[in-house]
Protein backbone atom coordinates (compact mmCIF):
# COMPACT_ATOMS: atom_id res chain seq x y z
CA UNK A 1 0.00 0.00 0.00
CA UNK A 2 2.82 2.40 0.86
CA UNK A 3 4.36 1.80 -2.57
CA UNK A 4 1.16 3.26 -4.04
CA UNK A 5 0.44 5.96 -1.46
CA UNK A 6 3.87 7.59 -1.47
CA UNK A 7 4.27 8.22 -5.22
CA UNK A 8 0.60 9.23 -5.45
CA UNK A 9 1.12 11.78 -2.70
CA UNK A 10 4.14 13.34 -4.38
CA UNK A 11 2.40 13.51 -7.76
CA UNK A 12 -0.41 15.41 -6.03
CA UNK A 13 2.11 17.52 -4.09
CA UNK A 14 4.19 18.65 -7.06
CA UNK A 15 1.18 18.94 -9.31
CA UNK A 16 -0.68 21.14 -6.84
CA UNK A 17 2.14 23.10 -5.24
CA UNK A 18 4.25 23.81 -8.32
CA UNK A 19 2.51 23.03 -11.61
CA UNK A 20 -1.02 24.21 -10.79
CA UNK A 21 0.09 27.20 -8.74
CA UNK A 22 2.57 28.33 -11.40
CA UNK A 23 -0.14 28.10 -14.03
CA UNK A 24 -2.62 30.06 -11.89
CA UNK A 25 -0.13 32.87 -11.23
CA UNK A 26 0.86 33.01 -14.89
CA UNK A 27 -2.79 33.09 -15.98
CA UNK A 28 -3.69 35.89 -13.56
CA UNK A 29 -0.63 38.08 -14.05
CA UNK A 30 1.15 36.98 -17.22
CA UNK A 31 4.26 36.51 -15.06
CA UNK A 32 6.06 33.17 -14.96
CA UNK A 33 6.61 32.72 -11.21
CA UNK A 34 9.78 30.58 -11.32
CA UNK A 35 12.49 33.19 -10.73
CA UNK A 36 15.56 30.96 -10.61
CA UNK A 37 17.82 31.51 -13.63
CA UNK A 38 21.08 30.21 -15.04
CA UNK A 39 23.56 32.79 -13.79
CA UNK A 40 26.52 32.22 -11.48
CA UNK A 41 24.81 33.99 -8.58
CA UNK A 42 24.41 32.30 -5.21
CA UNK A 43 20.64 32.49 -5.64
CA UNK A 44 20.63 30.58 -8.93
CA UNK A 45 23.22 28.09 -7.66
CA UNK A 46 20.98 27.32 -4.68
CA UNK A 47 18.10 26.86 -7.11
CA UNK A 48 20.05 24.30 -9.14
CA UNK A 49 21.06 22.40 -5.99
CA UNK A 50 17.42 22.37 -4.86
CA UNK A 51 16.47 20.93 -8.24
CA UNK A 52 19.04 18.14 -7.87
CA UNK A 53 17.82 17.41 -4.33
CA UNK A 54 14.22 17.11 -5.54
CA UNK A 55 15.32 14.88 -8.43
CA UNK A 56 17.10 12.52 -6.02
CA UNK A 57 13.98 12.37 -3.83
CA UNK A 58 11.86 11.50 -6.86
CA UNK A 59 14.38 8.79 -7.80
CA UNK A 60 14.22 7.23 -4.33
CA UNK A 61 10.41 7.23 -4.33
CA UNK A 62 10.28 5.78 -7.84
CA UNK A 63 12.69 2.95 -7.06
CA UNK A 64 10.86 2.19 -3.82
CA UNK A 65 7.59 1.95 -5.77
CA UNK A 66 8.60 0.09 -8.95
CA UNK A 67 11.89 -1.68 -8.13
CA UNK A 68 11.81 -2.59 -4.42
CA UNK A 69 14.64 -5.11 -4.90
CA UNK A 70 16.97 -2.12 -5.38
CA UNK A 71 15.75 -0.27 -2.31
CA UNK A 72 18.26 -1.92 0.11
CA UNK A 73 21.04 -0.09 -1.75
CA UNK A 74 19.76 3.13 -0.18
CA UNK A 75 20.88 1.76 3.23
CA UNK A 76 17.61 1.66 5.23
CA UNK A 77 17.87 2.56 8.93
CA UNK A 78 16.45 -0.55 10.70
CA UNK A 79 15.61 0.99 14.08
CA UNK A 80 13.34 3.55 12.38
CA UNK A 81 11.42 0.96 10.37
CA UNK A 82 8.43 0.99 12.74
CA UNK A 83 4.72 1.46 11.97
CA UNK A 84 4.46 4.41 14.38
CA UNK A 85 7.36 6.20 12.69
CA UNK A 86 5.91 5.63 9.22
CA UNK A 87 2.47 6.78 10.39
CA UNK A 88 3.91 9.96 11.88
CA UNK A 89 5.70 10.61 8.59
CA UNK A 90 2.48 10.21 6.62
CA UNK A 91 0.64 12.59 8.96
CA UNK A 92 3.46 15.11 8.59
CA UNK A 93 3.28 14.87 4.79
CA UNK A 94 -0.46 15.53 4.77
CA UNK A 95 -0.10 18.47 7.15
CA UNK A 96 2.74 19.84 5.02
CA UNK A 97 0.60 19.73 1.88
CA UNK A 98 -2.37 21.44 3.55
CA UNK A 99 -0.13 24.06 5.18
CA UNK A 100 1.65 24.79 1.89
CA UNK A 101 -1.60 25.16 -0.06
CA UNK A 102 -2.88 27.53 2.62
CA UNK A 103 0.30 29.62 2.38
CA UNK A 104 0.10 29.73 -1.42
CA UNK A 105 -3.54 30.78 -1.26
CA UNK A 106 -2.62 33.60 1.10
CA UNK A 107 0.16 34.74 -1.24
CA UNK A 108 -2.10 34.76 -4.28
CA UNK A 109 -0.38 36.37 -7.27
CA UNK A 110 2.66 37.25 -5.13
CA UNK A 111 3.79 33.61 -5.05
CA UNK A 112 7.22 33.02 -6.56
CA UNK A 113 9.77 30.21 -6.72
CA UNK A 114 12.95 32.12 -5.93
CA UNK A 115 13.59 35.87 -5.85
CA UNK A 116 11.87 37.98 -8.48
CA UNK A 117 14.21 40.96 -8.71
CA UNK A 118 12.21 42.50 -11.58
CA UNK A 119 8.96 43.07 -9.68
CA UNK A 120 8.03 44.06 -6.15
CA UNK A 121 5.33 41.79 -4.78
CA UNK A 122 2.94 42.48 -1.92
CA UNK A 123 4.11 41.94 1.65
CA UNK A 124 1.70 39.19 2.72
CA UNK A 125 0.71 39.00 6.39
CA UNK A 126 -2.51 36.98 6.25
CA UNK A 127 -3.18 33.26 6.59
CA UNK A 128 -0.21 31.30 7.97
CA UNK A 129 1.97 34.40 7.52
CA UNK A 130 0.43 35.59 10.77
CA UNK A 131 2.55 32.97 12.57
CA UNK A 132 5.46 32.31 10.22
CA UNK A 133 7.47 34.63 8.00
CA UNK A 134 8.38 31.68 5.80
CA UNK A 135 5.46 29.22 5.79
CA UNK A 136 6.33 27.89 2.32
CA UNK A 137 9.80 26.90 3.44
CA UNK A 138 8.43 25.54 6.71
CA UNK A 139 6.08 23.35 4.66
CA UNK A 140 9.00 22.15 2.54
CA UNK A 141 10.98 21.24 5.66
CA UNK A 142 7.96 19.31 6.92
CA UNK A 143 7.75 17.49 3.58
CA UNK A 144 11.42 16.46 3.63
CA UNK A 145 11.09 15.34 7.25
CA UNK A 146 7.96 13.35 6.45
CA UNK A 147 9.69 11.63 3.53
CA UNK A 148 12.57 10.63 5.78
CA UNK A 149 10.22 9.19 8.42
CA UNK A 150 8.26 7.21 5.83
CA UNK A 151 11.42 5.98 4.05
CA UNK A 152 14.20 6.18 6.65
CA UNK A 153 17.46 5.49 4.82
CA UNK A 154 20.84 7.08 4.21
CA UNK A 155 19.73 8.82 1.03
CA UNK A 156 16.56 10.41 2.45
CA UNK A 157 18.59 11.48 5.49
CA UNK A 158 21.05 13.15 3.11
CA UNK A 159 18.14 14.77 1.25
CA UNK A 160 16.77 16.12 4.53
CA UNK A 161 20.19 17.42 5.61
CA UNK A 162 21.14 19.04 2.31
CA UNK A 163 17.62 20.37 1.77
CA UNK A 164 17.61 21.97 5.23
CA UNK A 165 20.93 23.72 4.60
CA UNK A 166 19.75 25.01 1.21
CA UNK A 167 16.47 26.24 2.69
CA UNK A 168 18.28 28.06 5.51
CA UNK A 169 20.45 29.86 2.95
CA UNK A 170 17.55 30.66 0.61
CA UNK A 171 15.42 32.01 3.47
CA UNK A 172 18.10 34.53 4.35
CA UNK A 173 18.53 35.57 0.73
CA UNK A 174 14.80 36.09 0.35
CA UNK A 175 14.46 37.94 3.65
CA UNK A 176 17.24 40.33 2.60
CA UNK A 177 15.38 40.93 -0.68
CA UNK A 178 12.04 41.56 1.06
CA UNK A 179 13.73 43.91 3.55
CA UNK A 180 15.18 45.92 0.69
CA UNK A 181 11.80 46.03 -1.06
CA UNK A 182 9.57 46.86 1.94
CA UNK A 183 11.91 48.47 4.48
CA UNK A 184 10.30 49.52 7.76
CA UNK A 185 7.08 47.62 7.07
CA UNK A 186 9.07 44.38 6.92
CA UNK A 187 11.12 45.29 9.99
CA UNK A 188 7.89 45.76 11.95
CA UNK A 189 6.58 42.46 10.62
CA UNK A 190 9.79 40.71 11.74
CA UNK A 191 9.32 42.07 15.24
CA UNK A 192 5.86 40.52 15.42
CA UNK A 193 6.37 37.19 13.62
CA UNK A 194 9.17 34.65 13.93
CA UNK A 195 11.17 33.34 11.00
CA UNK A 196 9.70 29.85 11.34
CA UNK A 197 6.81 29.88 13.79
CA UNK A 198 5.51 32.15 16.49
CA UNK A 199 2.36 32.15 18.60
CA UNK A 200 2.64 35.82 19.46
CA UNK A 201 0.04 36.91 16.89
Amino acid sequence: MLRILLPTYFVIYFGTVFVLRSWLVWRRTGVYPVAFGHSDSVHDFIGRLMGVTVAVAVLVITIFAVAPSLYPYFAPIPWLLRPAVVASGLVLLVLALLWTIWAQTAMGSSWRVGIDSQRTTELVRSGPFRWSRNPMFLGLLMTLSGLFLVLPNAVTLSILTVGTVLILIQVRLEEAHVLQAHGDAYRAYCRDVGRWFSLRR
